[in-house]
């Protein structure tokens, strides 16, 4: 029986559950899990040493204001620990609580932090890797200013790109479509398309068709949970906080 992919709505009722007071989990476990994960996606796909990469430490994890760029922040601070050398772009930070504590920790890290469209083009010229972590399952167009200008800027960088659930810009059921830029009408025209994608939970609807590497993330559903949505996740290896998901199992409906 294949994995289930979810929609927006079933996602967030599965977020929901995980964080009821039957759950018990808070945004803070889960996002450190999450951020785990995509950090060991990067170290699996991208590593330090090996004879097909000569070097992937630099990478540019790009922040949405959402719980997607706590996410990233999270795998910058794990990166930082594992070696690599991680630069934040965060041109909208968020404004909860636990954003900051999430941004003070890569500070205390010496993890560099740029925000403008300048610094995120000049830092492109210096990056190995992108770790997309701008919008999440919740996201719905438009795309606004000032991520109508960066998801271009990435698409057009040709570098290796991860993206963290769901590739940024990609409606969450029906998968990569041009979206309009606020209420101009404009058409974004570089869709993003990255290299490697981290489900966190379960896959997304909008993925089905996602071409390029699959991993999941998020080794903490209870057995119960996933019996209740009929999920039927993989069992992940060891202690390893990811599996790669078969390629063309997108393709397999329930």
């Amino acid at each position: 029986m294949s994995i289930r992919y979810l929609t927006a709505r079933l996602a967030q009722q599965i977020d929901e559950e995980l964080m009821s007071a039957s759950g018990a989990f808070s945004i803070d476990q889960l996002m450190e899990l999450a951020g785990l994960a995509c950090a060991q996606t990067i170290a699996t796909v991208y590593p330090l040493h090996g004879d097909q990469q000569a070097s992937n430490s630099r990478v540019l994890v790009c922040c949405g204001p959402g719980n997607q760029g706590g996410d990233g922040l999270v795998a910058a601070r794990h990166l930082s620990m594992f070696g690599y050398k991680p630069t934040v772009f965060l041109p909208k930070p968020g404004s909860k609580d636990i954003y900051k504590r999430l941004q003070r920790q890569t500070e205390n890290l010496a993890i560099p932090t740029l925000s403008s469209i300048a610094d995120l083009k000049d830092s492109l010229k210096e990056t190995d890797v992108i770790l997309d972590a701008i919008f999440g399952f919740s996201f719905s167009g438009p795309v606004r200013p000032p991520f109508n200008e960066v998801l271009p800027l990435i698409s057009k960088s040709k570098l290796p790109i991860v993206s963290v659930d769901i590739p940024s810009g990609w409606d969450v059921e029906k998968g990569p479509v041009q979206r309009e830029v606020d209420q101009s009408g404009e058409k974004i025209e570089e869709v993003l398309m990255p290299d490697v994608l981290i489900s966190l939970t379960a896959p997304k609807e909008g993925v089905r068709t996602f071409k390029g590497r699959h991993f999941l993330g998020g080794r903490f559903v209870p057995w119960g949970l996933q019996e209740k949505f009929a999920l039927n996740l993989p069992a992940y290896p060891g202690f390893e906080q990811i599996v790669e998901l078969p390629s063309g199992e997108g393709q397999q409906r329930l």
